[in-house]
């Protein structure tokens, strides 16, 4: 590697630092919110999983009787 390749990879990771810090400053990117909103989505279809889970094991051990409409 050369003194030049070193050189070129540092200014480039200290501008990219300061992009990022100036974003930060703004408040949240686009894809940050994007990924928030998808994090809140997986949340909550987890949840549904899990009721869903409880309620197959509690019929599954007698304890609850299923609707027609659930498969």
């Amino acid at each position: 590697m050369s003194e030049q390749s070193i050189g070129r990879w540092k200014a480039d990771f200290l501008e990219a630092g300061k992009t990022a810090l100036t974003a930060g400053r703004s408040g949240s990117s686009t894809r940050e919110q994007q990924l928030e909103a998808e994090v809140e989505d997986l949340t909550q279809a987890l949840g549904e999983a899990a009721v869903e889970l409880r309620a197959w094991k509690e019929c599954a051990e007698g304890r609850l009787v299923p609707s027609r409409t659930s498969r």
